[in-house]
């Protein structure tokens, strides 16, 4: 069984963590055999023994992509000075301000010295430590080439963090137009559309199909909004849920890939995501197998994670990889042809290499290029929205000024 703990160290410091036990008795006996000395020990997680303002604040703690860039060089650096393992993590969890970061590293420092390999402390921890990065720690343990493997994992961080913020600084200007769009669109409906409908209808006037939408709206979204609210509700709610399902996130992931504008971004992405850490597996010492079950669990799009599924079911029948990619949908010819120059040659690592490095440059052009492209369209949308409240709002007036 698991118990966590609060103990102080030799040097006077608290730390916690976990450590594996029969008994309460037994956990102290182990946490003083390591010459701490336990303040509480107690079953379930960590953040269960911390005060109630610590326990808040722990579960409100968010370890962001920086958060873990800074833990990862700090660990590289500590490790390329010959620091033991179990002294790194030491250092790490007192310079380590993340209250999470700060709780698993005191847990895995208690791990390992109970025996546990590194990548079996990392795995400990899935909501901070990828399946990826703990697979690139595994690699790095086994192969001895831990050092080269911490520099790849952070340039594969740091590369991934771009990339998503890029995406989504591009998206902020258009969110906000539509924001604006929405806000202005629900003032006309809940002031405007109303007040003439009333005049329109006291004088008898036969209300447009524009103009009785436009009531309906009303009706929907300002009479009846406790309806319309947990209809809204429900709605979404469903959705969500069925997202989660297998087939569910399939469509919803294929559906992103066909829109038109965002879909070959979001393309381009993932094209740069398998690239850069197929080619870091691969020099990591990864077979191609585990690589693409990594992949799989990894992309962050099941409909191409499902490409993977085939394409080792095909590599374990003794086929290369750059024959079942011909087959797989959403990769482009460029990158078959690239991947089968790298299999015949042996330098399969370094052609996904500058299968990236291009891809880089692809996403980067795309997401400068999104701004401009959604213009155009945000521009019919609000075209759209005046042309509706105009017929809405003139048909009828025109049919009053007849009547007069």
């Amino acid at each position: 069984m698991q118990y966590s703990y609060k103990a102080i160290s030799q040097a006077g410091t608290e730390v916690s963590g976990t450590v594996h036990a029969e008994s309460p008795e037994q956990a102290r006996d182990k946490l003083a055999a390591q010459g701490l000395i336990p303040t509480r020990v107690f079953s379930g997680p960590v953040a269960s023994g911390l005060g109630l303002g610590e326990r808040i604040s722990y579960r409100l703690t968010r370890v962001s992509t920086p958060d873990l860039v800074l833990f990862t060089k700090q660990f590289r650096t500590l490790f390329n000075a010959g620091i033991s393992i179990t002294a790194l993590l030491e250092v790490l969890e007192q310079q380590t301000e993340n209250l999470k970061l700060k709780k698993a590293a005191a847990s895995m420092g208690q791990e390992v010295k109970a025996g546990s390999s590194l990548n079996e402390a990392f795995k400990k921890h899935p909501d901070i430590f990828s399946h990826l990065y703990c697979s690139m720690i595994q690699a790095g343990e086994s192969s001895g080439r831990l050092e080269e493997v911490l520099e790849r994992l952070i340039y594969l961080l740091q590369h991934e963090h771009r990339v998503k913020s890029d995406i989504k600084s591009a998206l902020q200007y258009p969110v906000l137009v539509l924001l604006v769009l929405g806000l202005a669109f629900f003032f006309l409906l809940a002031f405007v559309v109303p007040r003439f409908a009333d005049i329109f209808t006291g004088a008898g006037i036969d209300l447009p199909l524009t103009t009785q939408a436009s009531l309906f709206l009303y009706h929907s979204i300002v009479v009846y909004w406790p309806v319309t609210l947990t209809v809204l509700f429900l709605v979404i709610f469903l959705l969500r849920k069925y997202f989660r399902t297998e087939k569910g996130a399939y469509n919803k992931d294929y559906l992103l890939l066909k829109l038109p504008i965002l879909g070959p971004v979001f393309q381009k992405g993932a094209m740069s995501r398998f690239a850069s850490v197929f080619a870091i597996l691969q020099a990591s010492g990864v077979s191609v197998l585990n690589t693409l079950s990594i992949l799989s669990g990894t992309i962050g799009n099941s409909a191409i994670a499902r490409e993977f599924t085939r394409i080792q079911d095909q590599l374990k029948e003794g086929r290369g990889i750059s024959s079942p990619l011909r087959s797989a949908r959403f990769f482009p010819p460029m990158v078959i042809n690239m991947v089968a120059i790298g299999e015949e040659s042996g330098n399969l690592d370094q052609m996904l290499h500058e299968i990236s490095v291009h891809y880089d440059d692809e996403v980067s052009y795309a997401v400068n290029r999104l701004s401009e492209t959604i213009g155009p369209v945000l521009i019919v949308f609000l075209a759209a929205m005046v042309g509706f409240f105009a017929l809405a709002i003139f048909l009828p007036m025109w049919e009053l000024v007849r009547m007069v």
